[in-house]
């Protein structure tokens, strides 16, 4: 294809090449490039090669991508394209000699030395080929499987040029991995986010879905029967006889008085060095169990009853620090009822302690047959939803389930339960899935009409293959309507023709594997995924969901739903198991929520989803109906996506603020204007002192001179008469200015005692921390940056923006904490209220001449951790506040003074607000 040809570059495209050309100049000679799937990081690996071959700066420009369908893909464009370019998978060069793993020293040798003279030969020839680019594609491969052989490789190669593309964001990549890119490839050259493009208009709007189900009335019987035990461990271990040390003293010992175990550590040693420990003791205090660990602050992941691993951490601290050390009867029987019930979730007794097994409950809830059941549902929605328009694609983990089941899982689940045969039969029983087609490495299945039909179109452009095929029936138990379709071809041959047939409306609802529809496939008019895999790598999920995200030219409205299917229960103690897949699945991943805000977690597929815990068996259907919902509305979607408007292509944190009792937040937006001292209101605009007395008192002196000197004058009156009655005037004039005088102060002290005892707002408290932060040189922006939205069901939602996502991390967790209740914190601030009552006008006319008025108490707010690790930020953050809400001057709570107010504060609340922090996305 001629240059002039070619479709215009992409707006990322255009810079990442721009990016690219800039770090060439600056003499790098590796770049790493972030792109999301369906954003052209071929385009712009080809384009990179020509200019670079074109410059001289070059001779040669090899490929290397994870299989064949990519590297078939660079091949083909780049010979359209006329561009010199050799493309390999990452398996041609790295097939290992199992000979060589050691030398005949018996040291490791280095992996390029281990390669099989196959790979050694690639090597040799790149080595030869002087001046090179080497793109290396979907480079996250290399970083999973091959990290080490990729430094060796490089190392052989001090002549070439490398550019890594890959579509995995650097924020999930493990610690290992950055290092690696930061030690191979400087850091990121360039990277755009899924967000980004789907603003461009490059990438299709989208929505995250899920359909939740319990197990079968089948499943659910053993489900029950498994959390039996467990349920009586439980029991037991509230007990006070259950061991000499009872589970719940050792732990209060052990986690709040602290006085076993050793040398008392502070509850934050505790927490870096034991997480699932604290975190788990902290759930335990929510169900009421456990006293508040001193210096403890639960959040939103605490804010539950304990789960099976919670009792597992627990449990296992208890059996490691005193009943695997004890000889004591009581002691040797509660061991015993802990060996019995932990396989119920998964763990096992050792001589070490608690091990974790082999889980039953997870395989029956990844691989319940709900969740087929659940498939064919999601294709009657997305039918009624599109029509001739579908192009639902189901990915599963395998084509047939190979592995045998657990003995106590015989006769629970089939052994084809969740596989992709399984889907396709229980789809083709369904008129909603009638026509639906399976494809993996090894089988095209469907009906007999449908695959008859698939015949005719491969005949259309290869009728000599055509001839070679049958339909017969595939047999087996449960295959029911499925056929397959069998002849002289492999899966390269036929992906093509079944990805066709499915673009051209053949099939609308496509089964396959991850393997083989995953990475590499493309087929833009797919309009929906229906995820049933296991997989919860960012790489793997990017990539997934990237199979519906690309645009598609016939249909320039194309709207994606993907959907996730979920098998929770709330009767067994691991019922949580598939939700923490899903939860793993998303985070990181950016998705657009009901409200229009982009941000990443569950929480883009419903707001009221925590990650923390799933939703309750009976609140499965209500949210299954909006889900429902939000899939029928692809308009909606379309619309909170806004595509074509500006962004800044930044994450941030947010924190979501709800109340839980009236009269705690205010609506205050600006400065406070009067505020509570110990004794007086200070009113920080000017307050009219001025009254109408000195108006009534000259009206009165007027009208006495008139009443004494008129009627003499006239001869209407004797003068002493009038005289008097002009005094009368006079004092009746004094007296009414005083009334109209203290009635005027008590109306203007009674407003400034209302705005007194208006308690503060979230954005008031977010403003003062902004400020705070940034006197003190930790945020770039102050108050003037700070955003809050407030949504339909009366939640806020507070950032600060025109920042990087470190810094709105840190003044989203200092407003988290100023807004929670002291805790430990080494601050605490003062701040005196006025209550909003019925009070004596003298009271008010004194507030109104300032003068003594007497608070109705004081509360105390804590200093957030990173304003209170000295002195200086204290008084900086006690400054913002009483700049914006008023208080007092900040007190070390180390200190005798502030020992006695913490002891008597700790616990307290102010605001009594429930908060969450969310990853947000601008």
């Amino acid at each position: 294809m001629p240059t002039a040809e070619r479709p215009p570059l992409r707006t990322h495209q255009r810079r990442a090449l721009e990016a690219l050309d800039q770090a060439w100049a600056g003499g790098r000679t590796r770049a790493w490039t972030v792109l999301p799937p369906g954003a052209g990081k071929p385009r712009v690996g080809r384009e990179t090669a020509e200019r670079l071959l074109a410059a001289g700066q070059v001779e040669r420009a090899v490929v290397l991508g994870p299989n064949t369908a990519i590297v078939g893909q660079w091949e083909e464009q780049a010979a359209d394209l006329g561009i010199a370019m050799t493309a390999w998978t990452y398996q041609s060069v790295a097939v290992f000699d199992p000979d060589a793993e050691v030398d005949e020293d018996g040291d490791e040798g280095s992996p390029v030395a281990r390669l099989h003279e196959n790979g050694r030969a690639r090597v040799e020839e790149l080595r030869a080929a002087g001046p090179l680019l080497l793109v290396l594609d979907e480079c996250h491969h290399l970083l999973e499987v091959w990290g080490r052989l990729l430094a060796d490789l490089l190392e052989e190669l001090p002549q070439a040029m490398v550019l890594g593309l890959t579509a995995t964001p650097p924020a999930a990549l493990t610690g290992d991995q950055a290092g690696l890119v930061d030690t191979l490839f400087g850091g990121t050259v360039f990277e755009a986010t899924i967000p980004a493009v789907v603003r461009e208009g490059d990438l299709a709007p989208f929505a995250e879905l899920v359909w939740l189900v319990t197990p079968t009335p089948h499943e659910r019987a053993w489900v029950d029967g498994s959390a039996v035990r467990f349920a009586e461990l439980v029991t037991a271990l509230a007990d006070p006889s259950f061991g000499s040390v009872p589970f719940l003293t050792w732990l209060d010992r052990r986690l709040v008085t602290r006085d076993a175990g050793g040398a008392e550590v502070s509850w934050a040693a505790l927490a870096a060095t034991e997480p699932a420990l604290t975190d788990a003791a902290l759930r335990l205090h929510h169900a009421g169990l456990l006293a508040l660990p001193p210096g403890a602050r639960p959040t939103e992941e605490h804010r539950r009853d304990p789960g099976a691993d919670d009792w597992v951490a627990l449990v296992g601290d208890w059996v490691t620090g005193h009943l695997l050390r004890s000889r004591e009867p009581a002691d040797l029987e509660a061991l015993e009822g802990v060996r019995r019930a932990l396989p119920a979730v998964g763990h096992v007794l050792t001589r070490a302690g608690v091990r974790r097994g082999r889980s039953p409950i997870d395989r029956v809830l990844a691989r319940s047959e709900a969740k087929t059941a659940a498939t064919v549902e999601i294709a009657r929605v997305e039918q009624l939803a599109l029509g001739e328009d579908r192009r639902l694609l189901v990915l599963c983990d395998h084509e047939r389930a190979t592995a045998t089941l657990p003995v106590d899982l015989v006769g629970v689940l089939t052994e084809q339960a969740g596989s992709a045969h399984a889907v396709l039969a229980a789809l083709l029983e369904d008129p909603a899935g009638a026509d639906a087609l399976l494809v993996t490495g090894s089988t095209v299945a469907g009906s007999a009409t449908t695959l008859t039909a698939l015949v005719e179109h491969v005949a259309a452009t290869d009728p000599g293959l055509a001839r070679t095929l049958r339909v017969r029936p595939a047999g087996g138990a449960g295959a029911g309507a499925v056929h397959r379709l069998e002849g002289a071809w492999t899966s390269r041959r036929w992906v093509p023709h079944v990805t066709r047939f499915f673009e051209s409306g053949g099939t609308t609802v496509l089964v396959g594997t991850r393997g083989l529809l995953g990475e590499g496939w493309d087929a833009r008019s797919v309009s929906g995924l229906v995820d049933l895999t296991s997989v919860t790598t960012t790489t793997a999920v990017v990539q997934t969901r990237g199979r519906a995200l690309r645009t598609d030219p016939a249909r320039p409205d194309k709207v994606a739903v993907n959907w996730s299917v979920v098998c929770v229960s709330d009767r067994h103690p691991r019922g949580d198991r598939d939700w923490q897949r899903l939860v793993r699945k998303h985070a990181g991943f950016f998705g657009v929520d009901e409200t229009g805000e982009v941000v990443d977690g569950v929480g883009h597929i419903d707001p009221a989803f925590s990650p923390y815990a799933p939703p309750a068996d009976h609140e499965l259907d209500a949210a299954n109906a909006r889900m429902v919902l939000r899939a029928e509305d692809r308009a909606g979607i379309r619309e909170r996506w806004r595509v074509g408007e500006p962004y800044a292509d930044r994450a941030g944190r947010t924190v979501r603020v709800r109340t839980r009792r009236d009269g705690t937040l205010g609506a205050g937006s600006d400065p406070a204007t009067v505020v509570v001292r110990p004794g007086v209101l200070e009113a920080r605009t000017p307050v009219q002192r001025r009254t109408p007395m000195r108006g009534v008192v000259a009206a009165g002196v007027v009208g006495a001179g008139v009443v004494a000197a008129g009627p003499p004058a006239a001869g209407l009156a004797p003068a002493a008469v009038s005289v008097a009655a002009g005094a009368v005037l006079l004092a009746l004039a004094v007296v009414v200015g005083l009334l109209v005088r203290r009635r005027t102060l008590a109306l203007r002290g009674a407003r400034l005692l209302t705005e007194a005892a208006e308690p503060p707002s979230v954005g008031q408290v977010a403003c003062a921390v902004a400020d705070a932060l940034h006197a003190c040189g930790l945020v770039a922006q102050d108050a003037s940056a700070v955003g809050i939205d407030v949504d339909a069901g009366g939640e806020y939602r507070c950032r600060l923006d025109g920042v990087p996502e470190e810094e709105s991390a840190v003044f989203a967790t200092a407003l988290d904490e100023a807004l929670g209740p002291v805790v430990a914190p080494r601050y605490v601030l003062p701040r005196h209220v006025v209550i909003d009552r019925e009070r004596a006008v003298a009271e008010r006319v004194r507030a109104a001449l300032g003068r003594p008025v007497a608070p109705d108490g004081e509360v105390w707010h804590p200093v957030p951790t990173v304003l209170g690790v000295r002195a200086e930020r204290a008084r900086a953050y006690a400054a913002a506040l009483d700049r914006w809400v008023g208080g007092g001057e900040p007190v070390w709570t180390g200190s005798v003074e502030g020992a006695g107010v913490l002891a008597a504060q700790r616990g307290s609340d102010p605001f009594d607000v429930a908060t969450v922090m969310r990853r947000h996305w601008s």
